[in-house]
């Protein structure tokens, strides 16, 4: 018993990473470079939430479903402008730029928004309670628990999941994005409009950070601005293990990475390594099969 609850701890724990995953995937997919900012998009999203959960109350009531879902819409939205802003002033200039000048450039956003967010006139260095944005009831079977917030997150992941491959694999748009991915210089002789597509694709990610922010955050509520790095960093490392680039790679990356985190936390002696153990599967990976669990190797022309 104590096995399964665990792992259905690991599942909701997991179904977030997945989420980040996806965003740090999608970019890099498009653009083959890692967007590190993209953790900060989750904090941003956290605070969005937090800001505006308390006005949205005061039309739809405390613990609304209905103010809850428009919670998640209004943050999800402004994450979308904030990402798709960072892509305009911060990665279109670079386009074209050496690979190690963007990831310092990304770097360099990342450090930016965490910096200026502790600042005492921003968000303050202290960790906040995030609000309660649904009652959070627990069911009992047996000696097992599960609270209607991991039922929640796991629903969440689950229809977001499916919404994405619907978008790339079965839309216009979706087919516009694997042609930039595939060769920006073909899709746009094609008619394709390769800038929007780019802006489209930082949007989604966003949208998709925001969210997977506020889910972590109804698992563990306190926000404070570096509250993205730790999953933000372990959501990596599952796109990485999955297949960066990959969508349902970035999924079995994220469940992976969660499942072993929860069961490592609730063995004794384990539970101070679960860093050690996320990165130690990172170098297997990348020794091993470096493309990832579910990833293509390609060969570089030079």
């Amino acid at each position: 018993m104590e096995f399964l609850q665990q792992f259905i701890n690991g599942l909701s724990l997991g179904s977030v990473y997945a989420l980040i995953a996806l965003g740090y995937t999608m970019v890099y997919g498009v653009l083959r470079f890692i967007n590190f900012a993209h953790s900060d998009i989750l904090m941003l999203g956290a605070f969005a939430a937090f800001y505006l959960s308390p006005i949205v109350e005061k039309f739809c009531g405390p613990q609304s479903p209905v103010g809850a879902i428009l919670v998640v819409i209004l943050a999800a939205a402004i994450c979308a402008i904030i990402g798709t802003l960072i892509e305009f002033f911060a990665y279109r200039p670079l386009r074209g730029r050496p690979k190690l000048t963007v990831l310092i450039t990304a770097i360099g956003v990342s450090l930016f928004i965490e910096f200026t967010c502790q600042h005492g006139k921003v968000f303050g260095s202290n960790p906040r309670p995030f609000p309660k944005l649904l009652n959070d009831t627990q069911f009992h079977f047996g000696k097992l628990a599960i609270g209607s917030n991991d039922v929640i997150v796991l629903l969440v992941t689950a229809m977001l999941l499916v919404g994405i491959w619907f978008l790339v694999q079965k839309t216009r748009v979706g087919t516009a994005l694997r042609a930039v991915s595939y060769n920006q210089q073909a899709a746009a002789l094609m008619g394709v409009p390769v800038n929007r597509i780019i802006s489209f694709t930082f949007a989604v990610g966003s949208a998709l950070a925001a969210i997977a922010g506020i889910l972590y955050s109804m698992k563990f509520p306190a926000i404070e601005p570096l509250m993205g790095v730790q999953p933000g960093l372990r959501a990596f490392i599952a796109a990485v293990v999955g297949g960066i680039g990959n969508i349902p790679g970035a999924v079995l990356g994220g469940l992976i990475i969660g499942l072993l985190e929860t069961f490592a936390g609730g063995i004794p002696g384990l539970s101070n390594y679960r860093d050690a153990i996320a990165f130690g599967i990172l170098i297997l990976i990348l020794f091993f099969k470096p493309a990832g669990l579910l990833g293509r190797s390609t060969v570089e022309k030079v």
